[in-house]
């Protein structure tokens, strides 16, 4: 099934796209999240009238995000944690305490936007990429901690 792209999806394409996805993908995904519409004769006619205006919304988003990349330059995340015997955690730190932190600090992220391959075990410094569009990435340093 062909479909038109509302908003950017991951790993299929960006807002105004024309993909061809499996059926049940598009049925019980994608139209229900108001993630696509069905590219009939009538949708791409009125798509290509309306690509001027997507890739408009576009490149405001993408400035967006760079703009906000450029405010997350040199911040520092403290996260702190219990620790035991040689300054072992007791849990570890995922995505989800990242993005409090994010937003103690005044930034609201999705939690989806966090990149990281595995949750931080131990103390110290570590560097975690948040992903705000396909193109556009900034790196945060996470400061774990001992809690007092």
């Amino acid at each position: 099934m062909q479909v038109i792209l509302r908003e950017n999806v991951a790993n299929l394409g960006r807002v105004g796209d024309i993909v061809k996805v499996s059926d049940g993908y598009a049925r019980n995904y994608l139209v229900p999240r108001n993630l696509v519409f069905i590219a009939d004769e009538t949708n791409v006619r009125a798509i290509e009238h309306h690509k001027r205006a997507l890739e408009k919304k576009r490149l405001e988003m993408k400035s967006g995000a760079e703009a906000l990349v450029a405010k997350m330059a040199g911040l520092t995340i403290t996260v702190s944690r219990k620790v035991g015997e040689n300054d072992k955690l007791f849990g570890s730190v995922s995505s989800a305490d990242i993005v409090d932190g994010l937003a103690r600090a005044g930034f609201n992220i999705e939690r989806r936007a966090i990149q990281m391959t595995e949750t931080i075990k131990s103390l110290g410094q570590h560097s975690v990429t948040v992903r705000l569009l396909p193109e556009v990435s900034a790196t945060v340093k996470v400061m774990v901690t001992k809690e007092a």
